[in-house]
């Protein structure tokens, strides 16, 4: 119940952001503290180009991938999170993009955010949670954090078009 009422606090923060550089930013920062994550970065769905994009991803360059690319893109056509606590050995791991950043991704947890058309707008990807693998309460918290941020960023989103 604490982690929920954390979230309900955040969420008066999230409310005062104008623009969408700042509203993804509070977003992930609000997922690795939530989540006891080393990252956060949040896909964006491009339905007319056919990938998603990142926006906020540590500092490593802007990633695209096809919307059926990887565990992401499998959240986003599943609509359903997930969790991948072996990634190496995931079929759908994209091990180019560790391979390019040099960061190692001993687990994960994928999130579709859903936009108020029930539509996935986004997907919130978090590695490396630090003492344990992630589980079902992360899946459980981080589902609620998408439901709660995903007006905000609807409204980002349309904002920055």
């Amino acid at each position: 119940m604490k982690r929920f009422n954390e979230i309900a606090e955040f969420g008066k923060k999230l409310a005062s952001q104008d623009n969408m550089d700042n509203t993804l930013f509070l977003i992930g920062e609000a997922a690795k503290r939530f989540s006891d994550a080393e990252r956060c970065s949040i896909f964006i769905v491009d339905n007319e180009d056919h990938m998603l994009w990142t926006k906020l991803n540590n500092d490593i360059g802007r990633i695209v991938i096809g919307l059926d690319s990887g565990i992401v893109g499998d959240t986003y056509t599943k609509q359903e999170g997930q969790i991948v606590n072996n990634p190496y050995e995931d079929s759908r791991f994209l091990l180019s993009i560790d391979k390019k950043s040099g960061f190692i991704t001993k687990n994960m947890l994928t999130i579709p955010i859903f936009n108020s058309k029930r539509e996935v707008m986004g997907v919130m990807q978090l590695l490396n949670k630090s003492r344990f693998d992630f589980d079902e309460k992360d899946l459980e918290i981080l589902t609620f954090l998408a439901n709660y941020i995903s007006g905000s960023l609807e409204l980002a989103l349309m904002l920055d078009t």
